[in-house]
């Protein structure tokens, strides 16, 4: 076994029994360990106290070169800090050569949305059984308010207040924020609740509650939203976090006031609601190309061909 290997097995000992991490947080370390260790080889280096700073910024540039992500090296980053910072604390090296390297960042995707004739076909339901009921009062209530997945799932009875139009939500990082409930949501909602009530689990705090009673899990929601955008007829990969991104984008269109947007889905940052402009811009640029006669750029159209490749490939990467 290398030198190389009987660290990273050694670290790895540690994950598992000092620090309990999960199976999976030790597999993505383990391979990501071995990875560099192998990059490392073949610089002719034999040891981790052999890597020098130069070492690990020419490694993580060629596997970003050979097409690993951004996040993927950052987390491979993280797993090479917290190996040296083990052999530190061991005193098998004194420097941690990974200590200031930064991950290439990857290029920002535009986020796939729906166009509004896409949600209503999406929401047009027939609201006689309970569980399709159920799914038409969350996505109704999701594209109505940004809602996060996470903050849909979390949602307690409490947390409604539908006489005045109007929901709490727990956000990241547990902050709450109280966002306006559309009309047809609120329709949609109140005629889950009366189903509800006959439902088992009805004495739970939940808002929503799968057909045990229980409260619904994330992925039950993803998997609903699928199958009801396929038997709408809809040719789009459909998941719970394009709604958000539908509210956002269709709240711009019309209003064009950011700073009420980034309210609405409670960004920390303007800089993350910011993206929304280049979707709102690039459906304007689209309207405009297409009834100005004289109007079409060739390097607009090749830059709104790019960004529709970047939104179809972000709708197949979170599928």
């Amino acid at each position: 076994m290398s030198s190389f290997e009987l660290s990273i097995e050694s670290y790895l000992e540690e994950l598992r029994v000092a620090r309990r991490c999960s199976p999976h947080t030790v597999s993505n370390y383990a391979r990501d360990l071995r990875a560099v260790a192998r990059s490392a080889s073949l610089r002719s280096l034999d040891d981790w106290n052999q890597i020098a700073p130069g070492d690990i910024r020419a490694i993580i540039a060629e596997q970003h070169r050979e097409g690993i992500s951004g996040r993927s090296l950052a987390r491979r980053l993280s797993a090479v800090r917290g190996l040296y910072n083990y052999l530190i604390k061991l005193g098998r090296t004194k420097l941690n050569p990974a200590l200031d390297i930064l991950a290439p960042k990857d290029k920002k995707s535009l986020p796939a949305t729906l166009n509004p004739d896409e949600v209503n076909r999406l929401l047009k339901q027939n609201l006689s059984d309970p569980m399709v009921c159920r799914d038409l009062a969350m996505f109704e209530l999701m594209y109505s308010s940004g809602l996060r997945l996470a903050e849909l799932v979390n949602l307690d009875l409490v947390d409604l207040d539908l006489s005045v139009g109007q929901v709490r939500v727990t956000g990241k990082g547990g902050k709450t924020r109280d966002l306006p409930v559309g009309k047809p949501a609120i329709e949609a909602i109140n005629k889950w609740l009366g189903f509800r009530r006959s439902l088992p689990g009805a004495d739970d705090t939940a808002v929503f509650l799968s057909s045990r009673g229980k409260r619904i899990a994330p992925r039950t929601v993803q998997m609903r939203l699928k199958k009801l955008a396929e038997t709408q007829g809809l040719k789009r990969d459909c998941y719970p976090h394009m709604l958000r991104h539908s509210f956002a984008s269709h709240m711009l269109e019309s209003s064009g006031d950011l700073r009420a947007v980034q309210e609405l889905l409670g960004h920390a940052d303007i800089s993350t609601t910011q993206i929304y402009t280049h979707l709102d811009f690039q459906h304007l640029a689209r309207v405009y190309d297409e009834s100005h006669p004289r109007a079409q750029s060739p390097t607009r159209a090749q830059t709104l061909a790019e960004a529709r490749a970047l939104a179809a490939a972000s709708a197949s990467d979170k599928g």
